[in-house]
């Protein structure tokens, strides 16, 4: 029997079983190779990530005096120095503590306590304030700024007027600049 022209065009179209087996592997070895890259991406990936969480800045204040001044701190990092800038229509100049890093009560009292003159005599409020931090992570020197919201309270004394003290420090946003910090201020 021999085979007609149309019957061998349609027998070379056919995959053999070993063409088969040959596209097969191919298919595997490309998921294979598709899968070992995605791994090493999403480990480094991860690796990356792990080390700027490691590096970040979390501050937190410590009340320290009876509200007389408040502690910056963090748990992984030691705090080398810091500098605190208030809202401009404060007028008050940026401080930079020579010692720990913490912010006095004394820097905000007098303009506060001006601010809140005539009212209620026991008050609470905030003011923002830009922190910019130096701290250690490891061996390098690293450099980190955010807005606080600093947390203050008035209460009225029997014959001495009124009392100021701060009462708590709370992270508002990451980065910052004295403009941002000029329009997040509120009279309070």
């Amino acid at each position: 029997m021999t085979e007609t022209r149309d019957q061998a065009d349609t027998r070379r179209r056919w995959i053999t079983l070993a063409e088969l087996v040959a596209v097969a592997g191919v298919v595997i070895a490309a998921l294979t190779l598709w899968t070992s890259w995605s791994d090493k991406r999403e480990a480094r990936d991860n690796a990356v990530a792990s080390a700027q969480d490691e590096a970040r800045l979390d501050a937190s204040g410590e009340v320290r005096d009876n509200g007389r001044s408040i502690l910056i701190t963090d748990e992984r990092h030691d705090i080398r120095e810091a500098r605190f800038t208030f809202p401009s229509a404060l007028g008050i100049a940026p401080q930079q503590p020579a010692g720990d890093p913490a912010m006095e009560a004394a820097w905000i009292a007098k303009p506060m306590l001006k601010l809140t003159d005539g009212g209620a005599d026991d008050r609470t409020g905030r003011v923002p304030v830009l922190a910019a931090i130096r701290y250690w992570d490891g061996d390098r020197e690293r450099q980190a700024s955010a807005i606080y919201d600093l947390v203050w309270q008035t209460q009225g004394r029997m014959l001495r007027g009124r009392s100021f003290r701060l009462t708590g420090l709370k992270l508002r946003q990451h980065g910052g600049s004295v403009a941002a910090l000029d329009r997040l201020w509120t009279h309070p």
